[in-house]
């Protein structure tokens, strides 16, 4: 490529697309020659399986895939985590493992982060991964773990260390989730929904070659973990959706995304529906009324106003930019959206909005928002947590004291004591 240009990336694209792509293929096979073409990740390195290009080329690449309706690399779920975080921190070996089976959709992944006395407080974690001999043992409880019953592998935070302050404890590590000693039980929520799981490890192990970048580095690498999650999970969620096409390879894509997104399907009740509000108000017949009008108007704001955040977030990661506290700001305004229309959803409905069944309104949704909009102020990091990192990094603000993070780990009062 001579000259780099929209142009030019738009007129290779869809050249090699020309060439290569066949609706009536097979999806792996597909996938592999996508990997292997740099295309299906163009923003990554030539020698990871990318191309070298500034991400906002990523957008035209993606814009000429769909205009011929041609499938790209699995981008859902915990794998966009992990490719992501691996291609950072990962040695050449790990890259070279798990890298390509990452964006086939091969390997399914789970996060392995919230504990149960340990969710906000997420440098708390008390799971314990102990070298012995040419292995780590890891014993300890996760919680809150989507798609865990799936996965074939997870990104764990664990403590290696309880005599330094508790941030410089712990360590990052990919485990294999199929084997011995790790433990999936499902939570089944109020909405009715098990999209999560609890994980329980009893002597599992891990190879030292699954330790990425080194002993006591696990928060730094966690942070960009959490970035990356904080700024496109939520919304690559929303946005996977099969094409409606009839060939082989998509009938496999639907079969994958449904088992993928089966844990998601409650989501946008979580965000607030807010694309329900004015058909709703109309219906209703509450639409003349002052006050209805004016909150509605106030969350179609607020909804602006995020989307706003969004396209920020997207321009800055085009840019090349890294994950910042754009993450951060997009999670709050989307949890002050799910909060307003819950309780516009509230005003329109009334009590029916409790209601659920086919006499309910809208069978049963109304009520599944209700009870759903609080999740998204505590997934992902409390909305506390997100004020902090906010007014730290980018006000500038003085931290809050803390008597838990100059003093060893081991000597910071718990409700539970590590052994």
């Amino acid at each position: 490529m001579s000259e780099l240009s929209e142009e030019s990336v738009k007129a290779e694209i869809r050249g090699w697309l020309e060439e290569y792509w066949d609706p009536n293929g097979n999806l792996l096979e597909w996938r592999n020659m996508l990997v292997d073409s740099g295309w299906g990740m163009p923003q990554w390195p030539k020698e990871w399986f990318g191309r070298d290009l500034p991400m906002g080329f990523a957008r035209v690449v993606d814009g000429e895939f769909k205009r011929v309706d041609a499938i790209t690399v699995a981008r859902n779920g915990a794998a966009t985590l992990a490719g992501a975080t691996i291609l950072s921190h990962g040695t050449d070996m790990l890259r070279e493992k798990f890298l390509r089976r990452s964006l086939t959709g091969e390997d399914v992944w789970c996060q392995l982060f919230s504990e149960p006395g340990n969710g906000s407080d997420l440098a708390g974690a008390m799971t314990r991964a102990e070298r012995k001999g040419n292995k780590y043992v890891v014993n300890g409880q996760k919680v809150w773990t989507t798609s865990a019953h799936l996965a074939d592998y997870g990104l764990l935070l664990a403590r290696t260390d309880l005599d330094v302050p508790k941030h410089n404890g712990l360590s990052y590590f990919l485990i294999d989730m199929r084997q011995p000693g790790v433990d999936v039980v499902p939570l089944r929520q109020m909405n009715d929904h098990a999209s999560f799981n609890q994980v329980f490890m009893t002597d599992a192990e891990v190879p030292p070659e699954y330790l990425l970048e080194n002993e006591g580095e696990g928060w730094n690498i966690a942070t960009t973990t959490l970035m990356h999650e904080r700024r496109n999970a939520d919304s690559n969620r929303r946005k996977v959706k099969p094409t409606p096409r009839d060939e082989p390879i998509f009938q496999e894509e639907a079969a994958e995304i449904k088992t993928a997104m089966a844990p998601y399907t409650w989501y946008p009740q979580r965000s607030g529906r807010v694309d329900l509000v004015l058909d709703r108000a109309r219906e209703t017949g509450r639409v003349s009324d002052p006050v209805v009008r004016q909150e509605v108007a106030k969350l179609m704001t607020l909804a602006k106003s995020a989307d706003w955040l969004a396209k920020r977030a997207r321009a800055s990661q085009e840019q090349g930019r890294s994950p910042g506290p754009e993450g951060s700001l997009g999670k709050l305004a989307a949890s002050e959206v799910a909060r307003a229309a819950n309780k516009v959803h509230t005003m329109l409905s009334g009590a029916d909005a409790m209601l659920t069944g086919v006499d309910s309104p809208l069978g049963g949704v109304i009520a599944e928002i209700l009870i759903s909009t609080p999740a998204i102020s505590i997934a992902g990091g409390t909305d506390e947590i997100q004020k902090n990192i906010v007014s730290e990094r980018v006000l500038k603000m003085p931290k809050e004291k803390r008597f838990d993070t100059d003093r060893p780990y081991r000597e910071v009062p718990k409700n539970i004591l590590p052994k």
